[in-house]
């Protein structure tokens, strides 16, 4: 029987690496990786040196160009479906062609696999198809959200009080109902700018990008001070670097006086 292990590695420090991820990244025979284009080879290059120090002698990589996909589809669920299917095609062709029957394969994934993630999902699909049969196992990792909050020094949530993890274009719809801290993901035209104005004056912002990399960049302040600066740092790094990866933490501010986001070391607007 193939068996896959599906390991989260962080959001992008190498020392994000858990034991257990290391343990895993010693156990597979092949490595299946997912390009997205040049602009974006040094998420490849990022992979292939953990691999290099952690992976055993002999290991394979198998190297594949992610199918692309319509970002702003007029029909978004159905989009993602197609994609999905075409990205299901290509799991199994590497599993069927690349990996052993008795092999153990990986794929790599950012920060943890269950947080806005569509690997597993694919994985479960390409099994419901029936042509080939694997076991698979998740390795957790550090997500994005909690490296965000400690870069900023902060809890995601408050005494007593819930947080909620969304989207860019679910925040475009609206600031999300009965929620005071929303973190969100996947944001890619800048939501937290289409908010009313009355409603970014009672939200504060934890921003970060590249989150644990050398490019990593930190703002947080009132909304409606940060929002312009964070377009404007967001805007001229993906212009620099061509690609961006960006979270953030929305937090509505308690009606009684207290202290202000805490300055964060290196931040962009420092």
């Amino acid at each position: 029987m193939r068996r896959i292990l599906v390991i989260g590695i962080g959001a992008g420090d190498p020392e994000h690496l858990t034991l257990q991820a290391v343990r895993a990244l010693g156990a597979a025979d092949v490595f299946f990786l997912l390009g997205k284009g040049e602009e974006k080879q040094e998420l490849i290059d990022l992979r292939t040196g953990m691999l290099r120090e952690h992976a055993r002698p002999g290991h394979r990589v198998v190297e594949a160009r992610d199918p692309e996909r319509d970002r702003t589809p007029a029909r978004y669920a159905a989009e993602i479906d197609e994609w999905r299917r075409r990205r299901g095609d290509l799991y199994e062709a590497m599993i069927r062609d690349e990996l052993a029957e008795d092999g153990c394969g990986a794929f790599l994934v950012w920060g943890d696999p269950s947080l806005y993630d569509s690997t597993l999902a694919v994985l479960d699909d390409v099994l419901a198809r029936g042509r080939i049969t694997f076991e698979h196992e998740v390795v957790p990792g550090v997500s994005s959200v909690s490296t965000l909050a400690a870069q900023h020094r902060i809890g995601l949530n408050r005494v007593g009080r819930a947080f909620q993890v969304t989207t860019g274009r679910r925040l475009a719809a609206g600031f999300p109902s009965g929620v005071d801290d929303a973190v969100v993901m996947l944001d890619a035209r800048h939501a937290f700018s289409l908010l009313p104005p009355e409603e970014q004056a009672e939200l504060d912002i934890y921003w970060g990008a590249y989150l644990g990399t050398d490019d990593e960049l930190l703002v947080s302040g009132p909304l409606a001070e940060k929002a312009a600066e964070i377009e404007e740092v967001r805007t001229a790094a993906r212009a620099r670097k061509g690609w961006i990866m960006d979270t953030y933490l929305l937090r509505r501010r308690d009606p009684s006086p207290g202290p202000a986001p805490k300055p964060t070391p290196g931040s962009a607007s420092a």
